[in-house]
């Protein structure tokens, strides 16, 4: 069992699916419905083929590389989130390019080879082994194909921690994501930022978030 931030001890499975269904707001959603800015300035140029994401939640990334022609299969490890994806892409006309796969990522072994691979804030208060996902995500690239990983480069304003918080594990950089990869030969770096993104909250007030992006690229 895993450690939650209320002192709790719950699987990752079963703290998921209950903040899927605990914490929508007035739309019916926990995200905004907005795809990650960093998957749109790393994707848009790229020629549509297969895609892979993990950890998809509600679908938004999934829904966006649709939308642009990308067969996807989006995995996640709450049924809730998945079911208000494909309900979006039924509403969209998009239900045909996307296989919705309810999968545990710490188990999960990538049994086909994708042009992209993405895993955009794969961060999780509970036990989640990200480095041995992320190799595995690797494994999954076509030759010529890309993985894109973006996170948290700092810890986002409400979120229960901060950087002097020694119970919270330092979030990685993007040089320590790509060492952790441990990739072979025959890989190349495309990008590796910390790049500042402004939101704004409920509360109408706007903080500036640094992200971390690393795309790299599995030569053919």
């Amino acid at each position: 069992m895993a450690h939650s931030t209320d002192g709790t001890f719950t699987a990752p499975a079963e703290f998921w699916e209950a903040r899927y269904l605990t914490n929508r707001g007035e739309s019916g959603h926990v995200w905004s419905g907005r795809v990650n800015a960093a998957v749109v300035h790393e994707v848009i140029g790229l020629t549509p083929g297969t895609a892979l994401e993990l950890g998809s939640g509600e679908g938004a990334d999934a829904l966006w590389l649709a939308a642009r022609g990308w067969t996807v299969t989006a995995i996640d490890i709450s049924a809730t989130a998945l079911a208000v994806g494909a309900a979006k892409a039924t509403r969209d006309g998009l239900a045909d390019r996307i296989d919705w796969v309810q999968a545990d990522l710490s188990t999960w072994h990538p049994s086909a080879e994708f042009d992209l691979v993405t895993a955009a804030f794969l961060h999780s208060p509970v036990e989640l082994a990200r480095e041995e996902i992320l190799r595995r995500a690797a494994s999954a690239v076509a030759p010529g194909g890309r993985l894109l990983v973006v996170g948290h480069g700092a810890f986002p304003p409400k979120s229960g921690h901060s950087e002097h918080d020694c119970d919270a594990p330092p979030l990685p950089t993007p040089d320590e994501v790509l060492t952790s990869l441990r990739l072979p030969d025959g890989w190349v770096v495309e990008t590796n930022a910390l790049v500042d993104r402004p939101v704004t909250g409920r509360d109408g007030k706007t903080v500036n978030l640094i992200d971390t992006v690393l795309r790299v690229r599995r030569e053919g």
